[in-house]
């Protein structure tokens, strides 16, 4: 397989037991990226399996298509994960599916890419936008938003302690000249952060905030884990790949909540037969091996809930 294709999936054979395979199963891949866990679950489907892939990324759909798209047991659809039902009812498997996958984030393939704007260690134009062709970028925010919201993101998506004053120094900086490339903003919230994490570059928490908030990442996964529970069939597997604890929390909270049932009200009686789960937890969160941290260091802060459709 090509290496554009392949890019150090994360937890790769952690997640291939967690989505328990059938070899003529239905897949949902909801964040293809370079096609790593895609690739592995493919190879374990036979010639009725099947595996439909989303990413908002057009990179990634190009490759998808370019590496895979003569397998007629694959599809992928660009777009967002929140149109995740919409995308099983029109192939046909909404209810059928055997197993959902998210690995959340960016992919390296992107962070890799200057042009892409994510990272703050290459200089690049500031985007950050999962599919470039869609909504506002980071540079074009960034140059008219009020200093209070400008730390409101900070604070909320990257939960920056220093949010204020990284805020006060990027709407400074902009009026003496307009900040679009990944460097200057970079420079900007180093300067203003006056307390460094040891082994964090201090623009982390800064620049994670304002990817999540451009892309709305927080919201489109509010929205898809209900859908992905829809579309599963009874016994089918929902596992998810965290990297930052907003991510996680969301994760963690849904899959216990669908687990624990519908809450009703303390006064109203219901025979316990009525309150009707819709998941079960399928073990406790998994983590990367030492092997694979000493392999791929980006892993260092992934986190895999699984949890079964009943």
């Amino acid at each position: 397989m090509n290496d554009a294709l392949i890019h150090h999936p994360v937890m790769l054979q952690e997640v291939v037991e967690a989505l328990r395979i059938r070899p003529s199963g239905v897949y949902l891949d909801a964040t293809f990226g370079r096609g790593g866990h895609a690739l592995a679950i493919l190879e374990r489907l036979d010639e009725h399996g099947r595996l439909i892939a989303i990413d908002r990324d057009p990179q990634a759909v190009q490759t998808a298509k370019a590496h895979l798209g003569a397998d007629r047991r694959f599809t992928i659809q660009q777009g967002s994960f929140a149109m995740l039902e919409f995308i099983a009812e029109a192939a046909g498997v909404a209810g059928k599916v055997d197993g959902v996958l998210f690995d959340l984030g960016v992919s390296s393939p992107q962070l890799d890419d200057p042009a892409r704007g994510f990272s703050f260690l290459r200089d690049g134009p500031l985007d950050m936008r999962m599919d470039p062709a869609r909504g506002e970028s980071v540079a074009a925010w960034l140059a008219q938003a009020k200093e209070a919201d400008i730390a409101q993101v900070l604070k909320t998506y990257g939960e920056e302690r220093y949010a204020k004053r990284i805020a006060r120094a990027i709407v400074q900086a902009r009026a003496e000249t307009p900040i679009t490339t990944t460097a200057r903003l970079a420079a900007i919230v180093t300067a203003a952060n006056p307390a460094w994490e040891r082994d964090k570059h201090p623009a982390t928490r800064a620049f994670q905030a304002l990817r999540i908030f451009i892309n709305a990442e927080l919201d489109e996964l509010d929205a898809a884990l209900p859908q992905a529970v829809r579309v599963l069939a009874p016994g089918g597997r929902l596992a998810v790949i965290s990297f930052h604890s907003l991510e996680d929390r969301i994760v963690k909270r849904f899959m216990r909540r669908e687990a624990r049932g519908e809450i009703t009200p303390r006064h109203m009686p219901l025979r316990p037969d009525a309150v009707q789960p819709a998941l079960r937890l399928a073990g406790k969160a998994r983590f990367p091996s030492g092997a694979e941290l000493t392999r791929n260091p980006r892993a260092r802060s992934a986190v895999l809930r699984v949890a079964e459709r009943l």
